[in-house]
């Protein structure tokens, strides 16, 4: 019989629970151990809404839990913030364990953390284990999708992909970092302030440029507030007309002065129809859409879970997405 694959959970929110609730499906995947600040001394399973308890328990000692259980792989979704995150990726990859991580800026992290991005490739090098950043977006629908698609295009000139979701579905810390229910003003002050965006559509953009070959100008964003014309309302918040029913976020690729990848994410309660959508202008044209959209959390569970034995499997370093064999589900794991 295949050994099972000993996986560590860090980060035990909303994210964390849903991939454990996963992984303890897996026949071949044991959860042997559990990192947080909080729920200190409980039950994983009960935690995690798993209706039954598993006998791993909750603990803030990092260096304890990873010394005492020895795990393949930790399966970390802690923050979108590689600055932030950094000293966990750290004690993680010193311990040598191998790392799937959520953390957005993990995705493609060669532009504005360039740095850090090379001292966890060496790093994880020096340790020989890998560190992968992935997810549902960044980490497929926005960038490992549209550069799947490319592969039966003989020329591409450009690359569009749209997310539209309607977020009364989403969890509470979702609809609170889109803004939902706030004023104009409100806003307005927390883009301003940095804590209210979308993380991952440079890194996305990167990440498809890269794929391409494409050396790119620079890259842009605009972030506005989609405004609600009559009332909306979630289980969590209620929107009055003139408020902010959730984002529009728009990243730009620009080369040779042309605008070649635009990545379009809108978020916000009462959206008509969720969608995912690939357009791609080249030989051939292409259009590609998911009607009613990718669940956020179910996909991001479900990439997180599906990609850990492509990290074991990988050579030591900081990989990505684009870098990995295909990702799929597999009855193996």
């Amino acid at each position: 019989m295949t050994e099972k694959v000993k996986a560590v959970q860090f980060g035990c929110g909303p994210v964390g629970c849903s991939i454990v609730r996963l992984a303890l499906q897996k026949p071949s995947l044991k959860i042997v151990g559990a990192i947080d600040l909080v729920n200190l001394g409980q039950d994983l399973g009960k935690v995690a809404g798993c209706g039954r308890k598993i006998g791993v328990f909750i603990s803030k000692d990092v260096e304890t839990v990873l010394g005492q259980t020895k795990p393949d792989v930790v399966l970390h979704a802690t923050g979108s913030d590689l600055e932030t995150v950094y000293p966990q990726l750290e004690m993680i990859l010193n311990a040598g364990v191998n790392v799937v991580s959520t953390c957005e800026e993990l995705s493609y992290p060669y532009g504005k953390r360039a740095i850090l991005a090379d001292r966890l490739d060496k790093l994880a090098k020096k340790n020989g284990v890998t560190v992968l950043g992935t997810g549902v977006n960044p980490g497929f629908l926005m960038d490992t999708w549209p550069l799947f698609m490319t592969g039966i295009c003989q020329d591409v000139k450009q690359i569009k992909a749209v997310r539209i979701q309607d977020a009364s579905s989403r969890r509470v810390p979702f609809q609170k970092k889109i803004g939902a229910g706030k004023t104009v003003a409100e806003f307005d002050k927390l883009v301003a302030a940095g804590t209210l965006k979308h993380v991952g559509l440079t890194e996305s953009i990167a990440m498809i440029a890269a794929g391409l070959g494409w050396e790119l100008d620079e890259i842009t964003e605009t972030i506005e507030p989609v405004i609600a014309s009559t009332e909306v309302q979630s289980s969590f918040v209620t929107v009055k007309p003139g408020q902010a029913a959730g984002v529009k976020q728009v990243g730009y690729g620009w080369k040779d002065g042309k605008e070649v990848i635009t990545l379009d994410f809108e978020a916000y309660i009462g959206a008509e129809e969720s969608r995912d959508v690939v357009y791609i202008t080249g030989v051939p044209n292409m259009e590609v859409m998911i009607k009613g959209g990718m669940h956020g959390d179910i996909a991001t569970a479900a990439i997180v879970v599906n990609a850990v034995n492509r990290v074991i499997d990988a050579p030591p370093g900081l990989t990505t997405m684009k870098d990995l064999p295909m990702v799929s589900a597999s009855s193996n794991l």
